[in-house]
């Protein structure tokens, strides 16, 4: 989608995986339990799309998708535009759904 938050997926994602550490003692074994690591640890992005797959808006939210109110939460549209305009309320029923209050002060960082 041309924006910001697919730097961030990457930064998040390398430092996820570089803080992992395996207990098993096999080679093979060693990363059997990186993903749930990744899941834990990692911000949550999420995709509001149309009904063709066409992105519309990506969120950036907590760990979990809980409230943590030292992170910053990211809400932008395709080319970091804003989406509120035209996507308020799906953004609004997102929070709902994860118990956050994502408003367009907070969450649109342009």
């Amino acid at each position: 989608m041309g924006h910001a938050v697919e730097k961030h997926f990457r930064q998040a994602w390398d430092a996820a995986t570089a803080t992992y550490r395996s207990t098993a003692s096999h080679f093979i074994e060693q990363n059997i339990g990186l993903k749930a690591h990744v899941q834990r640890t990692m911000p949550v992005f999420l995709t509001l799309r149309d009904a063709e797959g066409n992105g519309l808006a990506t969120a950036m939210l907590p760990p979990g998708g809980r409230n943590d109110p030292s992170f910053k939460i990211i809400i932008v549209g395709p080319e970091n535009r804003d989406p509120y305009p035209d996507h308020g309320e799906a953004i609004r029923k997102l929070g709902e759904h994860f118990g956050l209050t994502l408003d367009r002060s907070r969450c649109y960082p342009y």
